[in-house]
């Protein structure tokens, strides 16, 4: 297939766009500076800017992937990171659909992005994609980043929307952060330790992207984690467990309110998801436990 991806140059994007590329796919690669990846031009992949003809590479594309969008962890939330985490995902969303509107020949599917914080805060309730969305930034920032993509249906275009759970690999994303008081042996639960802790495995967070372009019969929101969630207690356990480090030194939401603000809310709330749609469509999870999550990962 030709398939047209954003945000494929992020911690997310490279780990897909590698699968991608494995399987023969031949890929359209938008990002804001196209000249840096020149080395990796090939027959298979070509880069292109947000400010080129973008309506002429979707009359090329079977499907499109969009998974634009800066980084919600590491940085306490300013009025101006919070305006950066809504525009790069709202606008680059609605520029997307602008130019598969103006597309004579239009990709099949879109697969837009989303996240596991659209459902807000919900204690131990089981969340599958039934549940209607929570409060909070997060929760707004998703509302609107799916009725942005929802535009593309009344273009004759299939469209799905994974709301992401936090995505473990070792090199990004929350987990990367997380190692370290460990590895120090200083780590341990932060907040409650009570509160649901969404997660899924790298590689099944890309499988289940591509699950959603090779299925026509597959629409609308579902939820990309695994389906067995854990506490916050249990994974720190769990990821102490792995490392053989300790996990004593419980770190209290208070503190990290303190110190990040807004920012320290999708690890301090909890959401307790349930990967129903997929598993109803018969897809198979290679990593449905934590323990063995982290073990091929660590």
């Amino acid at each position: 297939m030709k398939i047209f991806l954003s945000g494929a140059t992020g911690f997310v994007g490279s780990y897909l766009r590698s699968m991608l590329l494995r399987e023969g796919h031949l890929l359209t690669i938008v990002t804001r500076n196209p000249k840096k990846y020149e080395e990796e031009k090939a027959e298979n992949q070509q880069f292109v800017s947000w400010d080129d003809n973008l309506a002429a590479e979707m009359e090329q594309a079977d499907a499109v992937i969009n998974l634009a969008g800066a980084s919600i962890f590491g940085q306490r939330w300013t009025e101006e990171v919070k305006r950066k985490i809504y525009s790069s995902r709202i606008e680059t969303t609605t520029q997307l659909v602008s130019a598969i509107e103006q597309a004579d020949n239009r990709p099949s599917v879109m697969v837009s992005a989303s996240g596991a914080d659209y459902y807000g805060d919900c204690g131990d309730k089981v969340l599958d994609e039934t549940e209607e969305s929570g409060e909070g930034f997060l929760s707004k920032v998703c509302v609107d980043w799916e009725q942005a993509a929802e535009l593309v249906t009344a273009l004759d275009v299939r469209l799905a929307i994974p709301r992401i759970a936090v995505v473990l690999e070792k090199d990004g994303g929350a987990l990367e952060q997380m190692l370290t008081p460990f590895k120090l042996c200083v780590g341990g639960p932060i907040g409650s330790g009570g509160q649901y802790f969404p997660w899924i495995h790298m590689y099944d967070l890309c499988r289940g992207i591509v699950f959603a372009i090779h299925n026509e019969d597959f629409t609308g929101a579902y939820n990309l984690s695994a389906p067995n969630p854990v506490t916050m207690r249990t994974f720190a356990n769990e990821l102490a467990a792995q490392l053989n480090r300790p996990s004593l030194f419980k770190v209290p939401g208070s503190v990290l309110k303190l110190v990040l603000g807004e920012a320290a809310d999708p690890i301090l709330t909890s959401k307790r998801l349930q990967p129903k749609k997929l598993q109803q469509h018969g897809f198979e999870f290679r990593f449905p436990y934590l323990q063995e999550a982290l073990a091929d990962i660590l």
